[in-house]
């Protein structure tokens, strides 16, 4: 079963029977995963981005866990931003003030009993309906979609529009699916909690075909983020053009999208903490 793709530490949450069937491209992933290994190498290796990841969500966890969300200060939660790269530019207005405190009530029911991901898809939808639903805002489905990632990776995979937007048809699905002139037609593929589900498994189990037994989830983002930065890159950056323009590195676009490229190791000014000691300032810039 796929559970034992995982170790004991870093295993999904048991898929359901009830999954939708994806038809993704063989070729297309192998393009990606080594077009992803070579872009690692010229920055440290893919260890570094895997245990950038797990510190990502170290810190999330801790945000939030042990009724934390209800004194979350607006500095802490404006460095989390920091880790969302399609939200943080967006999401300026409700760093703080009224704005912030109304953000944490919704919130708290999105983030509550985590351990139950059969209503997660209502708990998202609540969540969105408690902001204007028009296009300044369609980065809410984000943070609602990062926020559960982030804290809970082993139940909620990534679920973020550039995953996959079935109103929009575009997302890492579209850029994997295995058809006929794909390009001009519409995947009838739902964007719920199952089908990310879904992918997470397939993908998990393509990555153990190639080699990848451990750490697979954090493989699988890094993955996902590589295949929609060949998109990005592939259209000339037009879409989230302010976010992610003129890349100096071959992971660059990849970084951005998984919130990696704004948060730094630091000695002094301490803005996020982990466990084991190490402080982390964020750039401000980036919620500019």
């Amino acid at each position: 079963m796929l559970s034992s793709f995982f170790p004991s530490r870093q295993k999904p949450a048991p898929a359901s029977a009830n999954l939708p069937e994806l038809e993704l491209s063989g070729p297309v992933l192998a393009e990606s995963f080594k077009a992803m290994v070579h872009g690692c190498e010229a920055l440290g290796g893919i260890e570094r981005y895997i245990e950038a990841l797990k510190l990502k969500h170290t810190l999330f966890h801790q945000a939030v866990s042990d009724n934390a969300l209800d004194t979350m200060t607006e500095e802490t939660f404006a460095g989390l931003c920091t880790f969302m790269g399609t939200v943080r530019r967006r999401i300026s207005s409700h760093l703080y003030g009224e704005n912030f405190i109304a953000m944490k009530q919704a919130l708290g029911p999105l983030l509550t009993n985590m351990k139950n991901t059969a209503d997660v898809d209502q708990r998202i939808a609540a969540f969105c309906a408690c902001f204007p639903e028009d296009k300044k805002h369609r980065w809410v489905r984000d943070l609602a979609a990062e926020m559960l990632h982030n804290v809970d990776p082993a139940r909620y995979p990534l679920m973020t529009r550039w995953m996959w937007d079935r109103k929009s048809n575009t997302g890492v699905i579209r850029e994997i699916w295995h058809g006929d002139d794909v390009d001009s037609n519409t995947l009838n593929v739902p964007d719920g909690h199952p089908t990310f589900v879904a992918l997470r498994a397939d993908l998990g189990g393509w990555l153990s075909e190639n080699g990848v037994f451990a750490d697979t989830i954090y493989y699988v983002d890094l993955l996902c983020a590589q295949i929609y930065a060949n998109y990005i890159c592939a259209q000339g950056g037009t879409y989230l053009r302010a976010d992610f323009t003129s890349p100096q590195d071959p992971m660059q676009y990849s970084r951005r999208l998984l919130g990696l490229d704004g948060i730094k190791q630091s000695s002094s000014r301490t803005r996020l903490k982990a466990e084991d000691g190490a402080s982390f300032a964020f750039d401000s810039k980036l919620l500019d």
